[in-house]
């Protein structure tokens, strides 16, 4: 199946064809006509798998055909959980929008920067994409209405309701107009996902393409027993020996996040760390340069294990373990996307062994695990 099937303009497949996109993952090939065809949508497929594309060329098709409305009141909103995510997504409305017959405005609006410039840019925007506390803060001060809303889509929503977000999307529901189409999309069919699913969708297109747990067999798993006080000098042998151009390592605190970030720049190794304490161009810098392969070792703690696309990632690390089986899951599915490879690395410390041990079991699938006390650590 091609793009060109789907009912896509051809400005759009020149965009694709330009991006090197030849053939439509299989959420895109079911997704699209639905959208096209003003269904409301559940899409239940993991990060990496092409699902902003699968709504954002819809949308922008059917804003071709609907004139402009009013100052303030967009036409689409996209709710997102973090920062992050809604750049990225922004950054595809843009993509595809350029090349659009019309012009189509969006806009992106988040926390942790000031909320003066985004009440300015918010005239004539078409498509809002937007945390739920930045966009209630805006609807109180009168810079966006969303009686007029056309389409809602709400990305990520299985960990938008994870970190405690029902209460103000709640009360974003209120706002909307009745009639209007509905798409969710999230990495897994939790029981939050199925409640909301019940209070927001009418008769949707039910969209589930295979679970992270099915595609960890494209991720070479491996695992090192470490002792706590070996865990530094081991992080750098493993990322010199194996000559590793990007490396994503997960820990669990801010706190770590810089110290081991820290620890490897004094050892000659280009790192940075991400995390939920630091300024948001510090954030967008890091996560640019990273993507970008001008950075080779991003540390981060679990902000960064759902909803950002890093393409090709062949390393992640497990500086230390996730509290939860599922979390191991999301953490190690940075890499191994699309067809491609990726490896993933756990250290397990004395104390982790029976954590580690439940993981795999959840997850139905042994590690290979190797003793580092045979090691020679020296000098790193």
């Amino acid at each position: 199946m091609s793009f060109s099937s789907l009912g896509l303009s051809p400005f759009f497949l020149d965009v694709l064809a330009g991006e090197d996109f030849t053939q439509p993952f299989p959420i895109q090939q079911k997704a699209i006509p639905a959208i096209l065809n003003k269904k409301d949508v559940l899409g239940i497929a993991k990060t990496g798998s092409g699902k902003t594309a699968s709504f954002v060329l819809p949308i922008l098709m059917n804003l071709q055909e609907i004139t402009s409305s009013k100052n303030r009141h967009v036409r689409v909103l996209v709710l997102v959980p973090t920062r992050e995510l809604a750049l990225q997504v922004g950054e595809v409305f843009e993509l595809f929008s350029s090349a659009s017959s019309v012009v189509i405005k969006s806009l992106v609006v988040h926390g942790g920067v000031s909320i003066n410039p985004q009440m300015i840019a918010l005239q004539n925007v078409d498509i809002l994409v937007a945390t739920p506390g930045r966009l209630l803060e805006l609807v109180e001060s009168n810079a966006v209405h969303l009686s007029e809303i056309d389409t809602l889509v709400i990305d990520e929503a299985d960990k938008m309701l994870n970190l405690g977000f029902k209460e103000e999307m709640n009360r974003i529901f209120t706002l909307l107009p009745e009639k209007r189409q509905n798409l969710l999309f999230s990495a897994t069919l939790s029981d939050e996902v199925v409640s909301i699913n019940q209070i927001i969708l009418h008769d949707p297109l039910v969209i589930k393409i295979e679970s992270e747990k099915d595609n960890i067999d494209l991720i070479n798993q491996s695992g090192y027993f470490v002792k706590e006080e070996r865990k530094g000098p081991l992080l750098r042998y493993i990322i010199k020996n194996n000559d590793s151009k990007q490396v994503l390592v997960f820990v669990s605190s801010v706190y770590k996040a810089d110290l081991v970030a820290e620890k490897l720049r004094k050892n000659g190794i280009n790192a940075t760390a991400i995390h939920s304490k630091q300024s948001n161009k510090a954030r967008k810098d890091a996560l640019r340069n990273f993507k970008g392969r001008t950075l080779q070792v991003l540390v981060t703690t679990d902000l960064l294990s759902r909803g950002i696309d890093i393409e090709y990632l062949p390393y992640v690390i497990n500086y230390e373990l996730p509290r939860s089986p599922k979390d191991y899951i999301h953490r190690i599915g940075r890499t191994g996307r699309a067809g491609s490879s990726g490896d993933a690395i756990s250290f397990v410390t004395p104390d982790d062994k029976h954590h580690f041990r439940i993981i795999q079991k959840k997850m139905g699938k042994w590690v290979t695990m190797i003793d580092s006390d045979y090691i020679d650590l020296h000098g790193y």
